[in-house]
């Protein structure tokens, strides 16, 4: 693969922080990187404070894997029994076994395609040999009637029943008895007012926006039949499980906090009953078939907060973007102070049961969840996997205490939606196997030639009992971030989507950036956050005991250290560099069937559109990444999903550029000029009909 490098783009980089325009730093995240930074703990290791959370058992099993990792390097990152694990990979900064000057063949299977080139295209740009569809569009009808979409006489009760705004997170799982049909499933996770309302004036929304942008939120279920002879999606219409839930639907409260003074208001005295789902960013599908959806930056919707309310969640001290406080006094923080404690959860939803009530799994913890994915231990217990995008901000797991009950009975499904209510929250401690002295910020590779090291699970509060002094089990789950302050946990350039390998059992996680990473007064740089200024980010590779994710202790190193191939401080892997294609902002994360890691960007800080690349992880191509797509002007990749014979995207956001509006659009996608910009979910095949990239 020829190298691919950007020189020729960087000139066009933008100079707001993390690569996005201005407009979508204030309607996406409130302008959360213009705001002082929440975690303000200094995160002093307290030594009693791990000795009074953890068990003797917990201990000398944390203990037993960091031996492991300090005495074999990264070799724990294999995994015991880990099928198709590579060999420990020995010191060097460069070239291992598994990474000769020449790798063998044209690409890790699944990875046989001509990449992308760095582009600034305003369209989605796939490979030779591909084609692509709409699968779904901003505002197409789903529900019974549901008009057809019309952005000049757009209605509250229309959007209600159409596709939402801006999607993250995609899941497609299979329909039973439907032929070439299945569910797909969608976060919506804000609305750009800019984009969507013809003449909007920010400092006066009306009514009728406001309670548009409402229903535009939340999530949709939608079933799509796929074409047999090729790899086009399209949605079934007013399907019996097609389904939107919004920023006004009713949400149940489960787990351990549910019914907590902390979460009672005047609308719901009880504590259980939530109206809406907010910024929904990445999620999860589970092995007992529902999905999981993490409510991200919920803070921005809140006006009036204080010091006493906001509990380092950045909730601001005045009136909010969007003026939603104008006309539903829940957004006011002074009228309903445990509001904001409502939000910031993990939502399931069964997707195969219109009539259910979606819930939100207080025992998962309360932050800004980017993601929830879970794998099953060997005895069948859920872990699921979350980071909470924020700078600075911490990596946790939860691993419950029941089993998943096998098979689709009604039994076994009522049983398996209560396995995220009881277990034990956890959160993530690294440490480095190598000096401080040599993390200067720089991202120079240290002597041993891997960024790696070990880690423990601090447990944090197990059903219902805190692990934390000072703090009541109801204050851990509801003031999550306070407790990983308290125990000390690793601060991290913003977790993001985290993905378990189906094939090694290895967790990976997008960090995506900090660029407040060793600035006066700032966290400097460390071992798992090795560049100070840090405005491309890293992907964490975790290896916990490969039967046994359950566990206290785990091992680690950073698979992929993004930016530009020419820039020293870059790392993939150990594969050459100038083989692979330059990615910068890692977010949402995926697994194909052949064990590649696909990544989708947001932010890119090197000149070129956001895309999706796809990145072996295994074997003598360990390394090798290849970008698949961009995506059109001002959009971010999101999704992705990766099936055998297509790739899905969501592309969100299109056209968010400072000073665009419905009337001076900057994009034409997908619709042509002169329509208005629509974001939309995307599919892309092989013309051949094969499987991608075999």
């Amino acid at each position: 693969m020829e190298g691919i490098h950007v020189r020729n783009l960087l000139p066009l980089i933008s100079s707001h922080p993390g690569g996005r325009s201005g407009l979508t730093c204030r309607y996406r995240c409130g302008d959360a990187c213009f705001q002082e930074i929440p975690n303000t703990s200094d995160n002093e290791y307290a030594g009693d404070v791990i000795a009074g959370a953890l068990s003797r058992r917990s201990m000398m099993r944390a203990a037993a894997v960091v031996t492991v990792a300090a005495a074999a390097g990264t070799a724990a990152l294999a995994g015991p029994a880990a099928p198709q694990a590579e060999a420990a990979a020995p010191a060097g900064p460069g070239r291992t076994p598994n990474h000769p000057d020449k790798p063998s063949g044209a690409g890790a299977r699944g990875l046989r395609f001509a990449p992308v080139a760095p582009n600034r295209n305003d369209k989605v740009t796939i490979p030779e040999g591909y084609e692509q569809n709409i699968v779904l569009r901003w505002g197409e009808p789903i529900l019974r009637g549901a008009p057809a979409f019309d952005p000049d006489r757009q209605t509250a009760k229309a959007q209600a029943g159409q596709f939402g705004y801006n999607v993250d997170f995609l899941s497609l799982l299979p329909l039973r008895g439907e032929r070439g049909r299945q569910v797909l499933v969608a976060n919506h996770e804000y609305t750009d007012e800019n984009l969507m309302f013809r003449g909007y004036d920010p400092a006066n929304p009306t009514r009728e926006q406001v309670e548009i942008a409402w229903a535009a939120h939340g999530l949709s279920v939608v079933v799509v039949q796929e074409e047999h002879r090729t790899g086009r999606l399209g949605a079934v219409g007013r399907h019996p499980l097609n389904r939107r839930l919004t920023a006004t639907s009713e949400f149940q409260v489960t787990g351990p906090a549910a019914g907590s003074p902390l979460l009672r208001t005047s609308a719901d005295p009880s504590g259980r009953k939530v109206l809406g789902t907010l910024n929904n960013c990445a999620g999860g599908t589970t092995p007992w078939g529902t999905t999981l959806h993490g409510e991200e930056n919920f803070n921005q919707y809140f006006a009036n907060g204080s010091s006493a309310t906001d509990k380092r969640y950045g909730i601001g001290s005045s009136t909010t973007e969007r003026k939603w406080e104008r006309f539903d006094k829940r957004f006011d923080v002074a009228q309903e102070p445990n509001e904001p404690h409502r939000h910031g959860w993990v939502v399931e939803l069964d997707p195969f049961d219109p009539d259910s009530t979606p819930r939100k799994r207080t025992a998962l913890g309360r932050f800004k969840h980017e993601a929830a994915q879970p794998r099953l231990t060997s005895d069948g217990r859920p872990v699921v996997y979350m980071g909470d995008d924020e700078r600075f901000d911490y990596f946790y797991k939860f691993v419950s205490s029941k089993r998943m009950k096998k098979g689709n009975s009604r039994a076994a499904r009522e049983h398996n939606l209560t396995l995220l209510d009881e277990g034990t929250l956890y959160v993530a401690k690294l440490t480095g196997d190598s000096p401080a002295a040599e993390f200067d910020g720089t991202g120079k590779l240290p002597s041993d030639g891997e960024f790696d090291g070990s880690g423990v699970w601090i447990p944090l509060a197990t059903d219902g009992v805190s692990h934390v002094p000072g703090m009541t089990a109801e204050e851990v789950y509801v003031f999550t971030r306070l407790a990983g302050d308290k125990v000390g946990a690793t601060k991290m350039d913003r977790p993001e989507d985290v993905e378990p390998s189906p094939r090694t059992g290895r967790v990976y996680v997008a960090l995506t950036n900090n660029t407040d990473r060793g600035k006066a007064g700032k966290p400097g740089a460390d071992e798992a956050n090795p560049r100070n200024l840090n405005k491309h980010g890293q992907i964490l590779e975790l290896a916990e005991h490969w039967d046994d994710p359950a566990g206290d202790g785990f091992a680690w190193r950073l698979f992929l250290v993004a930016g530009d191939p020419n820039d020293p401080s870059t790392y993939f892997a150990g594969f050459p560099k100038e083989k692979v294609s330059p990615i910068s902002c890692p977010d949402n994360v995926a697994f194909d069937d052949h064990g590649n890691l696909w990544i989708s960007t947001d932010g890119n800080q090197l000149g070129s559109h956001d895309g999706l690349f796809g990145v072996a992880t295994q074997g003598e191509l360990r390394g090798e990444l290849k970008q698949f797509l961009t995506v059109p002007t001002g959009a971010e990749t999101c999704g992705p999903v990766i099936q055998d014979r297509r790739v899905l995207v969501a592309v969100q956001h299109p056209g968010e550029v400072d000073g665009a509006t419905v009337d001076k659009p900057a994009s034409s996608w997908p619709d042509g000029p002169g329509k208005i910009v629509r974001p939309s979910v995307v599919a892309v095949w092989r013309k051949d009909g094969r499987d991608i990239g075999v």
